[in-house]
């Protein structure tokens, strides 16, 4: 039996350290997972359950640390912003992860961007549409090398921030998240069957905001590095 067209690429981003690739699944996102973004978008930020949206796996852009990489500025949009967020890789899948058992599912994590075309999202949102105009543009989802949890472990703290064109814009710490990794992968295994390949961005601190062509950002999360990138 033939495929009746070519078949598309496997999405797959580095592992630090060595010349291996990740294979990505599914991109699940979880929105307003600090306290302080969750009341800059207007959200309450006590422990309401977690909520996701997704991205489909192709709009990652792997990243490599050590130099700036292209970032192309996508269309119908005049508000794209950033945002700098923890990515969780998972090696084993499961439904109904226990939180306890939760951390013994995952491969590894990386430095990712959230990018949002904002006014589309705005939109979306009063017209109550779903997000996928404003999440889920071409490359949207940068990610640099995956750190294995086997050498790094799992950071529950550690700094987390974003510059554009060296001004900070961003910066919080890991342990300032509303719900743990360990408790988003419970959650989100209750819903679906979570599997090998699924990556997870855990979101964002405040102080997002809006990038234009020519202006470089850079993404770092202590212990995992930095990746830049030049909005083009």
């Amino acid at each position: 039996m033939a495929y009746v067209i070519p078949t598309p690429p496997v999405t797959a981003l580095p592992v630090a350290g060595s010349g291996d690739l990740f294979p990505v699944r599914r991109v699940y996102c979880v929105g307003r997972n600090y306290a302080a973004h969750a009341r800059e978008m207007g959200g309450d930020p006590t422990r309401e359950p977690p909520f996701f949206f997704m991205k489909p796996a192709d709009a990652l852009q792997a990243v490599p640390e050590g130099r700036t990489v292209d970032h192309p500025y996508p269309p119908k949009t005049q508000n794209y912003h950033f945002e700098v967020e923890l990515v969780v890789a998972i090696a084993k899948g499961g439904r109904d992860i226990p939180v306890a058992e939760a951390l013994d599912h995952v491969f590894g994590y990386a430095v990712g961007l959230d990018m949002t075309r904002r006014d589309l999202q705005d939109e979306a949102k009063q017209l109550r549409r779903p997000w996928e105009l404003g999440k889920a543009a071409d490359l949207s989802g940068p990610v640099g090398p995956i750190h294995a949890a086997a050498t790094l472990g799992h950071p529950a703290k550690g700094a987390i921030s974003l510059s554009v064109d060296g001004t900070v814009k961003q910066k919080s710490d890991l342990s300032d998240m509303i719900w743990s990794v360990a408790e988003q992968i419970a959650y989100l295994s209750s819903y679906f069957e979570i599997a090998p390949g699924d990556v997870i961005f855990s979101g964002t601190p405040d102080g997002v905001g809006a990038v234009t062509q020519g202006q470089v950002m850079a993404a770092a999360i202590e212990g995992l590095g930095e990746i830049h990138l030049r909005v083009v």
